[in-house]
């Protein structure tokens, strides 16, 4: 297996920084000829998995990270060695990455920046609310939808003329795979050639159970769907759909496991605690503010032909954000993109629409 050796510039000390074992190089653009299955090294023995029969790679949602991005090429800032660090290990020990921090200080854009250096494909966004549970991460189970075309009322029986028959679980009715759509987690854990990457966007906004409740999973890298377990003696190889649009999957016997285990990525915006069985099993990275030249970068690949055009802004937005407490990295883009659709600084309205725009996010008025 090759090793590449990256040299990194430490925008701290202005040194230069080398990591032989580094895979991710924390700058967000696509490896240039470089095929991850070849510098990617086997993962430990207590944390490889036999899952099959392999799928292959999948596209990347290139609108989804341009969007969150800016285009590939533009002008690029390295994140801190530190976080690099952190990156890679999680990579290369296949655990989660827990990513914690103020809000607006950019968790979840890490997981875009590792889907698109190293060419991974779509991400999966699990996006955790109040009523989030494991089994919504993993699947849905349409249970309505299927009763209904037994009885040759639902849309499979419309598909089908009208003539499924009205049978009970088990039967051999409508084909119970219809009814499943695998979740975010779910999809992430299917057998994949490489690993997919999973975000999991703010999991203490969770049920306090929720975080005890992904250990077996993300421990096992499987997890069964029993209504396809019960209905395998009949339906042994289910055609499901995938949290990728348009997209199925064979699950055979009811039963996922993965191959290539998910590069996760878990923020938290510290908000409660975690069980301490759960955050033994993350590797845990603080994200720190940006630094003025990753700033100057994020607006240069959002906006073409910028670069360097806003440095006073971006001053003035990092002390304002030492003020007050921390402000959000797209409360900058707004104010840039206000400034470059033609509102004019010495305008009168100007200020308090920068006040306006950057208002502390603890709600105060």
């Amino acid at each position: 297996m090759s090793r590449v050796q990256h040299p990194v510039q430490n925008s701290h000390n202005g040194g230069p920084v080398s990591r032989s074992w580094w895979i991710y190089r924390g700058t967000g653009q696509p490896l240039p000829d470089i095929r991850l299955a070849d510098v990617l090294p086997p993962p430990p023995g207590w944390r490889a998995f036999d899952g099959g029969p392999v799928l292959p790679p999948v596209p990347a949602d290139s609108a989804e990270t341009d969007r969150r991005l800016g285009s590939v090429g533009r002008a690029t800032s390295r994140q801190n060695p530190h976080d690099i660090d952190m990156i890679n290990t999680a990579l290369l020990l296949r655990r989660p990455l827990l990513v914690t921090g103020r809000p607006g200080i950019g968790k979840s854009t890490l997981a875009y920046l590792v889907a698109r250096e190293l060419g991974l494909g779509r991400v999966l966004h699990w996006g955790i609310t109040s009523r989030s549970t494991l089994r919504s991460g993993l699947y849905e189970y349409d249970a309505i939808g299927r009763a209904q075309a037994s009885l040759g009322r639902g849309p499979a029986a419309a598909a089908d003329g009208g003539t499924a028959e009205a049978v009970p679980e088990g039967g051999t009715g409508a084909r119970i795979g219809d009814f499943v759509r695998l979740g975010p987690l779910g999809t992430a854990l299917l057998p994949y050639e490489l690993p997919r990457v999973l975000l999991i966007d703010e999991l203490d906004k969770g049920d306090i159970d929720l975080p005890s409740d992904l250990l077996h999973v993300l421990e096992n890298g499987s997890y069964d769907i029993p209504e396809l377990v019960r209905a395998r003696h009949h339906e042994g190889r289910a055609r499901v759909f995938t949290d990728d649009p348009d997209t199925t999957v064979t699950v055979t016997d009811g039963r996922v496991r993965c191959r290539a285990f998910p590069f996760v990525v878990i923020t938290s915006n510290g908000e409660r605690q975690f069980p301490p069985a759960f955050l033994r099993r993350c590797v845990r990275l603080d994200v720190s503010p940006p630094r003025e030249d990753q700033l100057a970068a994020m607006i240069a690949a959002h906006f073409r032909d910028q670069e360097g055009r806003h440095d006073d802004m971006i001053r003035e937005f990092v002390e304002r954000s030492r003020q007050n407490g921390g402000l959000a990295t797209d409360q900058l883009l707004n104010a840039v993109f206000l400034r470059t659709a033609g509102v004019r600084e010495d305008d009168e309205s100007w200020g308090e629409l920068l006040e306006a725009l950057w208002r502390e996010l603890s709600g105060a008025p």
